[in-house]
């Protein structure tokens, strides 16, 4: 398999000229996925875990686009406005990763596009053949 561009249809793919996710070969790559609404608004505002939850939703949807599933998920990169309310975010992503377990780091970032965003959240799977 070729190098698959994914998208998610969020208006800003077009602007910054970026995929939501990539897949080259086995590899996928999930960009840095904000809690956007499926209106295209802001989801959860104020509620960390919340727009945790959102994120990992955008993500699992791109990821079987590219024709893969949370379980093929090696790392996960959780950006956060505010580092000392990581364990809200945890928690969403242990709801979903308990036994998939993909290497994971938290880090505080000084500000997303929209302020409303307290998380953001790239992922990497590697697509298991056969």
């Amino acid at each position: 398999m070729g190098r698959v561009l994914i998208s998610s249809g969020s208006p800003f793919e077009k602007p910054i000229g970026f995929s939501r996710a990539v897949r080259s070969g086995p590899w996928v790559a999930v960009a840095g996925t904000a809690p956007i609404a499926p209106d295209g608004g802001n989801a959860c505002v104020g509620d960390v875990y919340g727009q945790t939850e959102r994120c990992l939703r955008i993500i699992e949807e791109a990821l079987s686009k590219a024709g893969c599933t949370l379980k093929q998920v090696v790392r996960t990169r959780i950006m956060l406005r505010d580092i000392t309310r990581w364990e809200e975010a945890a928690k969403a992503h242990g709801k979903i990763f308990s036994d998939i377990r993909p290497a994971c780091t938290f880090v505080e970032v000084t500000g997303f596009i929209r302020p409303e965003w307290l998380v953001e959240i790239e992922a990497d799977a590697v697509v298991e053949e056969g």
